[in-house]
């Protein structure tokens, strides 16, 4: 198990503080979606960086290493909100091979870049695709446990 690390006990996380944690994300009242546990070490990200949607980033402030939160975000704060806008209409015939209900498909959007979509429903006419995140709409659970925080500026400072 990794210990617990702050020379300063009273350093705390703040925008650009470097954090080094475990974490789990779940449906609220539901499954577990990812957690970081099963790593021997704990993940090492910046505050403010965008490896964490800002919601997940939020939970953190104040926090110091040691520090265990469990935080339950809606969904504008973790996944945003269902949008029925994203469900689009496709032509069946156009798809290489005939779609099957629940199964992710990769497109390709004007950028050339890659979108994913769930087929939703498969018609002889229709298809919809729903290019939602997967989590999106849903309230989500965020627990915490930190485990060192060094402040900004300070991430490549070595103390002999």
């Amino acid at each position: 198990m990794t210990d617990f690390i702050n020379p300063n006990e009273e350093t705390r996380v703040a925008e650009g503080a470097k954090v080094e944690l475990h974490f789990s994300v779940a449906i609220e009242n539901g499954p577990e979606i990812d957690n970081t546990r099963s790593r021997e070490e704990p993940v090492s990200l910046v505050v403010g960086d965008g490896n964490l949607l800002p919601g997940f980033e939020k939970a953190l402030f104040g926090l110091r290493a040691g520090d265990r939160r469990t935080v339950s975000l809606l969904p504008e704060d973790a996944f945003g909100p269902w949008n029925p806008e994203n469900v689009q209409k496709f032509d069946t015939i156009k798809f290489e091979q005939r779609p099957i209900v629940g199964h992710m498909i990769e497109f390709e959007d004007k950028a050339k870049s890659s979108l994913y979509g769930v087929v939703k429903t498969v018609g002889d006419d229709i298809t919809e695709v729903d290019f939602n995140h997967p989590l999106a709409g849903k309230n989500i659970t965020f627990e915490v446990e930190i485990f060192k925080v060094t402040p900004a500026g300070q991430q490549g400072i070595k103390i002999m």
